[in-house]
């Protein structure tokens, strides 16, 4: 599901983190990887849509953070209609266990770790 830089590039705080913690099915491999794909491709042509980090452990657990710039443009993403038929299938099939949460953030830090000379 990973394509581009590991790190979202992000604006200043505040902007919206869609969290989503997911523990995979090993049902149909091909079909979750093919609209995975999509809906990152779907995802950055949304308004307001920011960035992602997401990552995946070797035994189905994932964790994808979508940033968005506003409460409003994740309610418009929900709503878009391949999200929506993409979200039923991922409960039919793809998941055994999800969980969403969304947050405001509020500050942000980070950076690249420098040897100490």
């Amino acid at each position: 599901m990973h394509s581009g830089p590991r790190f979202a590039q992000l604006p200043s705080p505040p902007y919206y983190a869609v969290i989503f913690s997911s523990q995979r099915s090993p049902h149909d491999e091909d079909g979750y990887a093919a609209t995975a794909a999509r809906m990152v491709e779907l995802a950055r042509e949304q308004p307001g849509f920011l960035g992602y980090e997401s990552a995946r452990d070797a035994s189905g657990f994932g964790i994808t953070v979508a940033y968005f710039d506003s409460e409003a443009n994740i309610a418009a993403w929900r709503q878009h209609a391949e999200h929506a038929a993409a979200r039923r299938e991922g409960h039919r099939t793809w998941y055994e266990h999800i969980e969403l949460r969304i947050a405001r953030v509020e500050r942000a830090y980070g950076g690249i770790r420098r040897e100490q000379a």
